[in-house]
Formats: structure tokens, C-alpha cells, sequence
């Protein structure tokens, strides 16, 4: 079914010299990552998240893929007004058409369309001759704009790309009714300032490079993602296609709170402005690292917990005389607070809310009332709530949720002696189930005790504990991976009882199973 005219309403305007749009495929490229899956409402949440803090482009998933991804989209177009919303499809009628009816309620759409240009790709994976490829981007975009008015083309793998080949591609494609082309580096091949030379290439020589805007799409296998998308900016492109987190297959893709910070703090290098409310960064980050169970390295840029701390005695005696010995930004320029210790067991439900949200966290009411009896209880636990246990403590409930396998009750018999022994209660659709297991200790215990309950194939590919804070009733954090048929899925819990927060994470990622169960990949689906 073809979209009606509502679709085509709000094209995209070209952005000024100045202006950097900025496009997220978190939930698209992001979700992608191994062991990432997000359901509906997690997903929405995302998009949300993107809408508030002045995201220009969400590409909200990739239609044809299953129709899980096609109802994503189409709710998302549905709910967000202010963001541009994506979605995927390849050079296929099927998929140009599936991504124009998710589009349909979508007050500003985009059909961002694609196909593989290097010579290494057309021969293995398309089978087809330069000529069949560049009459397959005229007949993607032909069919793409007589939907939407509002139509990007990649050149997947676009850095090994023979640049005559290109530069006919990217023409065809913008008489055909492209207003952005993209090129991709695919595999995280190139380095700063070949991409850069790729954007002038393309700008000098292709007649019609002006009646288009140019896009960055960066994987980081080597490291350069970043840096490459913006040696692409400095070069003429006015879209860069990003990620939280820096989520992505691989080794991901460039992370956007990277791109938008580097550019707010270099602006003397790089004059280049992006519509991003920064101090929503830190927020975004926890909701994606959240709802996909992917946890932020200590020591990631901008948003990870080391990327304002300072323990050197010579860096905390310069920061003491002048935060800009040692900082080149604000924490709270990108939302983080530098408040710690703030609550215990006799704070009350207001105190609770409003350290929710100078965390960046706005909860609906019943969510709220979970997450502050949570609190209550572990403050009965604790000496001292720091702000890392507030934070691990709420992803836990969020993203519990929604689930429909939940952990109720659970004893464990360990020690030197065995066996090691688990009692296990949990909910299944509604359903109270129980039972007793044995293992070569009290987790393969737990987990046995799962297995029991909840029949399943999949394989245990990790199982990791990191404690939230300091001391002996720290909280535990464990992240959980699950392999079967080739998708792996991460769950994450969190308790001051390590056996508990195993099972909440092991049963977190049963429940992403369930959800990556309904993706079916199309044939050689390849995104840029």
C-alpha cells in the first residue's frame, strides 16, 4: 500500500553553511549490535529521548525486517512530531514500498535507500555488473521520491569505492530525487583525511553536488569514526549519521555525544553548530545503555564515569585552583551533576523524584512508585545511597518493566560443602512457576533453576559482576549474554545480593530473546 500525500508534508530544509544535522540510527544501526534488541515501548522511549534533545533525524528501524521493526516505525512516525522520521530500505521495490507505509502517519518522513557501490561487494554479495547497480539507485530513488519527498541514498562501502563510479552514482542519484546522499564507511576503512578528500571529490566534480546534502556514516573498527565524520564536516557534509553510545555493529558506529561536544568545544576549529541540547547527553546515554543492557566503559568519553573524575594528585591540586586546568568542558554541560551523596532511608518520596531528575530520569507514576519502593529497601540495606546505586537501581526497574519472565523469589544454599542448591519463583505471562536445582555452585545453580522453568537453547557466552559502588553492601551489577541461532542478546540486573542480581540479569536476557526471536533478517541485509 502507497503512502498518501500526509507523508510528504515537511521536507527537510538545507541546513546553512554553519548548521550540522544531526541524524541518530541508535535504534536502527544501534540495535544492530550483537546482544542489542529493544521492544516496542523501550524503542519508543528512545526516540522519545532523540525527540527532546533536538535529534534533526531518527532513523527509527529498517521496515522490511520484520514486523516488529515495521511497527516500530510506523508508531514512532506516528508519535514524534518534531524529529524527521528514517526509515531503511534496500534497493528493492518491497522494501522502498514497507518503508513508505510505516512512514504514513509520519508528519515529516524520510526513505533512506541503499546499495553497495565498491567492486569487492557488487561481485560477492550483489552478483551485478556497475551498470545494473547504478540503473538499480535511479529506479530505488525514482520509486522512493514518488512516495516521500524527503529521500536519502547511501553507497554502502562508499570508502572503497572506485571514485568515477561514484561520482556517476551520486549524480544519477540526485537527478533521480535524492536531497541527501550519504557515504558510508562501511567497514571502518578509511582514515580522516581520505574521507575528507572524498567529500571534495564528490562536491567539485559531480554537477548537481549542490542541489543535495552531504552525509557522514562512520564505523569505528579502527578507531576513527569520529574523527572521520568530522574531517567530512570540515570537507562540506552537513549530516552526520551517529549513535548513543557509539552503539553499532562491529566496533560501532561515531558516537554522538562525541560528534555534538567536539564541535561545541573546538567551535574556534571547527565552526559548526548542531540544534543538540547537551545537557540531555548524559540522560540519552543512561536510556540507551538501559534499555539495551550495553553498559558505558568507565572510561568513555563524555558520558562515562571516569570522563570528569580526577585522582591524581597533581590533576586534583590544578583542578582545585581552576577547573580548567584539567577540564575542557563542564559536567554539567553534557547533564551529569557532581552531587553524590545526597539520600538515605528517611528520604522521602519528593526528595526521591527530584534526584531523579537532576539524574536526567522523568519516571510515569507507577513507575515511580516501584522504583521508590526499590529505593526504600535498598537504603534499608545501605549505610549510604550513592548516586551510581540510584542510577543502576532505576535501569533495573525500566527495564524490567515491560518484561514477561520476572524474578519473585529466590534462595540459595552455598558454601564449601555441596551441593549448592536454588529455590527460584518466577512469573511467566502471568503465571506463577517454582522449583528447586542443583549446580557446580550457587549461579549455575540459579541458572539450572531458570532452565527448568523456562525452556530454552540458547548458550551462556557471558557472565560478568561489577560492584556499582564502593564498600562490602555495594550493589552488584551483573550483564548477562545469550547466544542461540546466531543472535545474541545481553540482560543486566542489579541487587545488593550478587545471586539476585545474577538471576534478575540472566532472566532480562531470556526476556530479549523472546523479543530477538521475532526479528527476521532479510536475505544479505546489509545497512550502511
Amino acid at each position: 500500500m502507497i503512502p498518501d500525500s500526509k507523508s510528504k508534508r515537511g521536507v527537510q530544509a538545507a541546513p546553512s553553511a554553519d548548521r550540522v544535522l544531526i541524524f541518530d540510527t541508535t535504534l536502527r544501526d544501534g540495535e544492530q549490535s550483537p546482544g542489542a534488541s529493544m521492544n516496542l515501548d523501550e524503542k519508543i522511549q528512545v526516540a522519545e529521548t532523540l525527540e527532546a534533545m533536538g535529534v534533526d533525524i531518527i532513523e527509527a528501524g529498517f521496515p522490511i525486517a520484520s514486523n516488529g521493526d515495521f511497527e516500530a516505525v510506523s508508531e514512532i512516525a506516528r508519535r514524534i512530531k518534531d524529529s524527521v522520521i528514517c526509515g531503511l530500505s534496500r534497493a528493492g521495490a518491497k522494501d522502498i514500498e514497507r518503508a513508505g507505509e510505516a512512514l504514513r502517519n509520519a508528519q515529516r518522513g524520510r526513505i533512506h535507500t541503499f546499495i553497495s557501490t565498491s567492486p569487492v561487494h557488487m561481485k560477492h554479495k550483489l552478483q551485478m555488473t556497475p551498470e545494473q547497480v547504478l540503473d538499480a539507485v535511479v529506479a530505488s530513488v525514482s520509486l522512493a521520491r514518488n512516495l516521500v519527498d524527503n529521500v536519502e541514498w547511501s553507497a554502502e562501502d562508499a570508502t572503497r569505492t572506485e571514485h568515477d563510479f561514484l561520482c556517476k552514482c551520486v549524480e544519477a542519484a540526485i537527478k533521480a530525487g535524492a536531497t541527501t546522499i550519504n557515504i558510508p564507511d562501511t567497514v571502518g576503512y578509511t582514515v580522516p583525511t581520505e574521507y575528507a578528500g572524498i567529500f571534495t571529490m564528490l562536491r567539485e566534480r559531480v554537477p548537481n553536488a549542490d542541489k543535495a546534502v552531504f552525509s557522514t556514516h562512520c564505523h569505528n573498527d579502527l578507531g576513527l569514526a569520529v574523527a572521520n565524520s568530522l574531517a567530512g564536516v570540515g570537507a562540506g557534509a552537513r549530516q552526520v549519521e551517529c549513535t548513543i553510545n557509539g552503539l553499532g555493529e562491529r566496533a560501532g558506529n561515531a558516537a554522538l555525544e562525541e560528534i555534538v561536544m567536539a564541535l561545541r568545544t573546538r567551535g574556534d576549529a571547527m565552526p559548526y553548530d548542531t540544534g543538540i541540547k547537551s545537557e540531555m547527553i548524559a540522560r540519552a546515554s543512561k536510556v540507551v545503555s538501559s534499555v539495551t543492557s550495553f553498559p558505558v566503559q568507565y572510561n568513555k568519553a563524555i558520558v562515562g564515569q571516569n570522563a570528569f573524575a580526577h585522582e591524581s594528585g597533581i590533576h586534583q591540586d590544578g583542578m582545585l585552583k581552576n577547573t580548567e586546568t584539567y577540564e575542557i568542558m563542564t559536567p554539567e554541560s553534557v547533564g551529569i551533576s557532581k552531587s553524590s551523596l545526597v539520600l538515605g532511608k528517611l528520604s522521602g518520596r519528593h526528595a526521591f523524584k527530584d534526584k531523579l531528575q537532576t539524574l536526567g530520569y522523568q519516571l510515569g507514576d507507577n513507575q515511580l512508585q516501584d522504583a521508590f519502593k526499590r529505593f526504600k529497601d535498598l537504603a534499608d540495606k545501605k549505610k549510604h545511597v550513592f548516586d551510581e546505586d540510584i542510577v543502576a537501581l532505576v535501569d533495573d526497574e525500566v527495564a524490567a518493566g515491560n518484561e514477561n519472565i520476572k524474578v519473585l523469589k529466590l534462595a540459595v544454599v552455598a558454601g564449601t560443602e555441596g551441593p549448592q542448591e536454588a529455590t527460584l519463583t518466577l512469573e511467566v505471562d502471568g503465571e506463577t512457576r517454582s522449583t528447586k536445582a542443583t549446580g557446580d555452585g550457587p549461579v549455575d545453580a540459579i541458572f539450572n533453576a531458570i532452565k527448568m522453568l523456562v525452556p530454552y537453547d540458547a548458550h551462556l557466552l557471558l557472565y560478568q559482576v561489577h560492584a556499582v559502588t564502593g564498600g562490602t553492601d555495594a550493589q552488584a551489577e551483573v550483564s548477562v549474554r545469550l547466544e542461540e541461532d546466531g543472535k545474541s542478546v545481553t540482560g543486566r540486573g542489579a541487587d545488593t545480593d550478587t545471586l539476585v542480581a545474577s538471576a534478575r540479569a540472566y532472566v532480562s536476557a531470556l526476556n530479549r530473546l523472546q523479543t530477538k526471536r521475532l526479528k527476521t533478517a532479510p536475505e544479505a541485509m546489509v545497512a550502511p
